[in-house]
């Protein structure tokens, strides 16, 4: 009997793969069977990755619309064909309250965050279009369910995610390729302990009280979430476990609501 979790003989790319969610990601991927593509913009980390899983470095800078038409053209040499991408590419943006926030910042955020994530999407909908088939996980936040203060830039390109999600699930369904996002809540790793900090220093307050007040205390599970967690859930998305599930977004937050 074939294990709709598994993911033998299907190749998967994973951007924003050298570290955080996405190297958890293509460690869980890898895991289940698939052949990974891991691609961002920190050769070194990739190539760590890579060699982890026996998967494919590919350095690639999502913001720019020819470095991802290359590096989708070289994924697809690979195996023939491109089964799953996980559009993770992105960054925190800028920490500050809208009227003070530096524009040229927040521009940039949106470049990577939602331009980026384009980008891929627009090669990975003529790919498996054209073979009928493919899963294409947006990897959005939950705050694109729920505005937040001083992170406008972030915000307002996760929210875009989820509404591109839909529409594309709604293009694509036709074609048999289905087309979710993830929405994680507060994840334990660097990026977090950056925004902490960051967050600590514009409030003149402890990271420690920001943490308790923020992200663990409002949770029903009292915790952090952690990358590897956010991983399972897209192996959900990415495999037959979720064949009949499409448009769809899922939190996966601890319990935050």
């Amino acid at each position: 009997m074939n294990d709709p979790a598994r993911l033998e003989g299907k190749l998967a790319i994973v951007t924003g793969g050298g570290s955080g969610i996405g190297e958890a990601t293509a460690k869980v991927f890898s895991e289940a069977g698939a052949t990974v593509v891991v691609t961002g913009r920190r050769p070194e980390q990739l190539e760590r990755v890579a060699k982890e899983i026996g998967g494919h470095a590919m350095a690639c800078d999502v913001s720019d619309q020819a470095q991802v038409r290359t590096m989708f053209a070289q994924a697809l040499q690979i195996t023939g064909q491109i089964d799953i991408l996980l559009n993770n590419a992105g960054g925190p943006g800028p920490i500050a309250p809208v009227a003070e926030v530096d524009m040229e910042a927040w521009i940039q955020c949106m470049n990577i965050n939602l331009v980026g994530a384009m980008y891929c999407l627009q090669e990975a909908a003529q790919v498996m279009g054209a073979q009928k088939s493919g899963s294409i996980i947006n990897m959005s936040s939950l705050m694109g369910i729920q505005g937040y203060p001083m992170r406008s830039a972030y915000v307002a390109s996760k929210f875009a995610l989820i509404g591109i999600t839909e529409t594309v699930a709604r293009e694509l369904g036709p074609l048999n390729v289905r087309v979710n996002a993830l929405m994680p809540g507060a994840v334990s790793g660097e990026n977090m302990d950056r925004i902490v900090a960051r967050r600590a220093e514009a409030e003149g307050r402890h990271s420690a009280e920001i943490e308790r007040e923020n992200y663990t205390d409002v949770a029903a599970l009292k915790r952090w979430v952690s990358p590897e967690e956010v991983g399972r859930a897209a192996l959900y998305y990415a495999s037959d476990l979720s064949s009949a599930i499409t448009g769809d977004k899922m939190k996966v937050d601890c319990g935050r609501f």
